[in-house]
């Protein structure tokens, strides 16, 4: 189950790094090609770290406060919650019914820097393709 987790980081950041690598900026605007290219990149990032959420907590590791438990964890719903969880972190919306508690607060706070990250990252690309 952890190398799920592993797994689901080296996609991350592999998603991430061909965004910046291989993305070239037409007319130096943004166009659908880099919407779409940036709503998956979105999915990946959000599913990938729902994925290290669910396997961190079906196996004993609390990420998140809940008000509901489960026992035994089941996965899909490990799954389900960790998406949920990785999506309002990714975007910062945060609703308050799920809290990052122990390492969970340390992954948390590098998703949400993701998340923070990217659209200032493909702002300098376009600003930086549109001097050359």
């Amino acid at each position: 189950m952890i190398g799920i987790s592993l797994f689901s980081l080296l996609i991350i950041v592999g998603s991430i790094r061909h965004l910046f690598t291989s993305i070239e900026i037409e007319h130096h605007r943004f166009s659908f090609q880099v919407f779409v290219t940036l709503i998956l990149l979105y999915t990946v990032v959000t599913i990938g770290f729902g994925l290290v959420y669910a396997t961190l907590s079906i196996n004993g590791v609390e990420v998140f406060l809940r008000t509901v438990r489960t026992y035994p964890p089941s996965w899909p719903d490990e799954i389900t919650k960790g998406i949920y969880f990785s999506g309002v972190t990714l975007f910062t919306v945060g609703y308050g019914d799920l809290m990052p508690i122990g390492w969970g607060r340390w992954i948390a706070l590098i998703e949400a820097m993701i998340g923070y990250t990217i659209p200032a990252a493909l702002v300098a690309k376009v600003w930086q393709s549109q001097k050359k």
